[in-house]
């Protein structure tokens, strides 16, 4: 079986390789649309939505309604048009909620590309093409449509304008968000990276997108940015302080889950296409060189808390007390570090056995600290403190070496990959 994965070795990827086997009739993007009420205004977007695509967009396409239970002529006039243009369907949910329907519409889709838009037709249609094509192409994973770039032209009322630049203020800084536009109605996402990530999301209303993209760049999918023309629907019927409500709920519920590792982005990172960081490096167990750079980032820090810790807690007690006191408080924190940041762990499963393993790594950190203590103060009656921090920092870089090897091997084991049945003839 080939075993070279050097550059050279990877074969490029083309829109086929993203695409997929599709029969005759398969769209090769999947637009949707839910609504919910709207029997005034689906009719008229529809129909120049497919116009619009008919006219330039050069991939087979299909345009889906998603109705959200709606309570007025919604489903028949969707139906209407299902059965009168070519390339329409409609999809009748039970339930409300913006994100259940995409959800359920994107869950049943055959199509490799999945978009959608709002019933309004705020955003310039031109823009859907930039949108899907670098998603067609692979080279991005999302794709969202911005309203707050330079280039944007947006037509919006000052209220507007300032809830959608505070609540993307406040994504960035509560969530550490990168991308620019939550709220646009506007995206698009591969099929292959929505079966991975929706499982993931539970909002089933207006946070529904918001969240998909937080995991999403958490996990380190790529998420590609198209500036729109944008002009304001003054009839929209969506709800400002009922929704900025539970936005505000799905930001604290999602930042909860994200801060104690309760999401599993680790099977999310990087499991699309080839990726240069997904190389094997010649020569180096894999994942060494990364677990060493994190390792020494969190031992630095780690060693600079023990030692403030222990200067702090000398001022009131002996030599040994504070090492001890001061390493085990450090030693706990090392191991949370490490277990996140160098080893992947993420979640709350064996947290418990992996800070008593810690602890047992802490003993021999302990015992060669102690013992070095011991050999100093049998040398010499009142050394100073200079002399005693010169000695625990020898004592504690061989100790360090020691723990890593410790962490790699036996807290944190890294677990074989299945081997892959040759295939070859």
């Amino acid at each position: 079986m080939p075993t070279d994965i050097s550059p050279g070795a990877l074969p490029a990827r083309t829109p086929l390789d993203v695409l997929g086997p599709g029969g005759p009739g398969t769209p090769v993007v999947d637009v949707v649309i839910p609504v919910f009420n709207e029997e005034k205004d689906l009719e008229p977007c529809v129909r120049r939505l497919h116009e619009h695509l008919t006219r330039t967009f050069p991939y087979p396409f299909r345009i889906t309604i998603a109705d959200n239970a709606s309570t007025d002529r919604t489903p028949e006039v969707a139906a209407g048009l299902a059965a009168g243009v070519e390339g329409v369907r409609s999809v009748r949910l039970d339930q409300k909620g913006r994100g259940r329907a995409l959800r359920t519409v994107w869950a049943a889709s055959e199509a490799p590309v999945l978009a959608y838009m709002d019933v309004d037709l705020s955003t310039d249609l031109n823009a859907l093409l930039p949108l899907v094509a670098p998603l067609i192409s692979g080279h991005s994973d999302l794709a969202i449509g911005t309203r707050l770039s330079r280039s944007s032209r947006v037509v919006r009322g000052a209220k507007r304008e300032f809830v959608s630049r505070a609540y993307n203020l406040l994504l960035r800084s509560s969530l550490a968000a990168r991308f620019s536009d939550a709220q646009c109605g506007f995206k698009a996402i591969r099929r292959d990276v929505a079966e991975r990530l929706l499982p993931l999301v539970e909002d089933t209303g207006w946070f529904f997108d918001t969240e998909m993209l937080v995991l999403a760049e958490r996990a380190g999918l790529r998420i590609h940015e198209v500036p729109v023309d944008w002009v304001d629907d003054p009839d929209s019927t969506v709800h400002i302080l009922g929704t900025a409500v539970e936005d505000l709920k799905g930001m604290w519920r999602v930042g909860r889950a994200l801060a104690v590792g309760a999401l599993p982005l680790d099977r999310l990172a990087r499991p699309f296409g080839d990726d240069p960081r997904d190389r094997a490096l010649t020569g180096v167990p894999r994942g060494l060189a990364r677990q060493l750079l994190g390792f020494c980032a969190v031992g630095l820090l780690s060693t600079l808390c023990y030692l403030a810790l222990y200067t702090l807690f000398r001022l009131g007690t002996g030599a040994q007390a504070a090492n001890a006191a001061a390493l085990l408080l450090s030693a706990i924190a090392n191991t949370t570090a490490n277990r996140r940041l160098t080893f992947g762990v993420r979640g709350r499963e064996r947290v418990l056995r992996h800070q008593a393993q810690g602890l047992l790594v802490f003993g021999i950190g302990l015992t060669l600290t102690a013992g070095s203590l011991a050999a100093l103060d049998a040398a010499t009656a009142h050394p100073a403190h200079s002399t005693e921090l010169a000695v625990l920092i020898t004592a504690n870089l061989a100790a360090t070496v020691l723990r890593f090897l410790l962490f790699r091997g036996w807290v944190f084991p890294e677990r074989p990959a299945p081997h892959a049945k040759d295939t070859t003839r």
